[in-house]
């Protein structure tokens, strides 16, 4: 039987015609050069499994029960922070010692998958509410609507970035040279929080913030870059201003500023930063500030401003152009968070 195994499948069907046409074992040996051994075992197994084909093997059996296996699943799937270490407990307390290899498999064989958790802002019923009703009340909004809009927003970004789970390819005993380090520096090096704006046409203004940002250096900000930026990307009569809700852009002092200025401010859903497509921005130009590696503040300021306007309109025309999905994907999350 065991040679039979190496035989292709082709000359193993054609035994069973042959057979079937009544030449005996030691005629299809004959034939076949085969022992006479190796054709009956053939025809054997296709007698009792109406097939020549092996089988695949089942293997060790599982350590882990059916019974288990289904108690694991359920586990994970209700507390999905659950960690191999809290699930061995459970199996030792049935008798069952396993690797978290043997979990893990079990899991991927429920098409149960350990990743990083996404950082979204935490969303209360009433923001969830209010995310869907700006989806539904935008979701058929034209093109010339969002073409309108100024986009605005503010973002820190850290002189040295973010170094937490960076790899480096290298040999042994080579870690500490310095192509291979990351650079620190006590109280991580110093950061700026940066004000900018954006429309289809393009990148508007860029502005250092200096210190902490209060209403009126809010206001100020607007005031000197709002208009000009609104000059630069030829927006017309009828331009349409977005904006959080943090604090400081909705206190009394701020609405009344931009009463006085006639904005017409877009009704905007707290906790929503997926839904502004600056945020998609700021990711781009952190990255290539990044890159050119910048050694202080000022160098860190002087390279955002200039790869800021290094951020082609086709980009933000892509952004712009894709943004019913963006409330279609909050429509059907029911005001959750989205992949955005």
């Amino acid at each position: 039987m065991g040679a039979s195994k190496q035989l292709s499948n082709d000359l193993k069907t054609k035994i069973v015609q042959h057979y079937g046409l009544e030449e005996g074992y030691k005629k299809l040996s004959q034939r076949c050069k085969l022992s006479v051994s190796t054709v009956r075992n053939i025809v054997r197994k296709w007698k009792a499994t109406g097939t020549v084909l092996v089988k695949a093997r089942s293997g060790r059996p599982s350590k882990i029960l059916e019974r288990q296996r289904r108690r694991m699943v359920r586990t994970v799937k209700n507390s999905p922070q659950t960690t191999f270490k809290d699930l061995q407990p459970h199996l030792a307390a049935d008798g069952v010692t396993v690797h978290r290899s043997t979990i893990q498999r079990t899991l991927h064989k429920e098409k149960l998958y350990g990743r990083v958790m996404w950082k979204k802002p935490f969303l209360h019923t009433r923001h969830k509410q209010s995310r869907l009703r700006y989806a539904n009340e935008h979701l058929d909004k034209p093109a010339s609507f969002w073409n309108k809009v100024l986009w605005t927003d503010e973002t820190k970004i850290e002189l040295f970035g973010h170094n937490k789970g960076r790899y480096a390819w290298r040999q042994k005993n080579t870690a500490f040279q310095e192509k291979h380090l990351l650079p620190t520096v006590k109280f991580g090096g110093g950061s700026i929080m940066l004000w900018g704006c954006v429309a289809s046409a393009g990148t508007g203004n860029l502005v250092k913030v200096e210190g902490r940002m209060d209403s009126t250096q809010y206001q100020q900000i607007l005031g000197n870059n709002v208009e000009e930026s609104v000059t630069k990307l030829k927006l017309r009569r009828g331009w349409i201003f977005q904006q959080d809700n943090d604090p400081k852009h909705c206190s009394k002092s701020t609405r009344a500023f931009m009463q006085r200025n006639k904005y017409n401010v877009l009704e905007w859903p707290s906790q929503s930063p997926d839904l502004n497509i600056i945020e998609n921005l700021w990711d781009d130009l952190k990255r290539a500030v990044h890159a050119r590696q910048p050694s202080n503040l000022t160098e860190l300021e002087m390279f955002c401003k200039e790869e800021w306007s290094k951020i082609p309109s086709s980009r933000i025309h892509t952004l712009i152009r894709g943004y019913r999905k963006r409330l279609e994907s909050v429509i059907l999350a029911k005001g959750g968070s989205t992949k955005y």
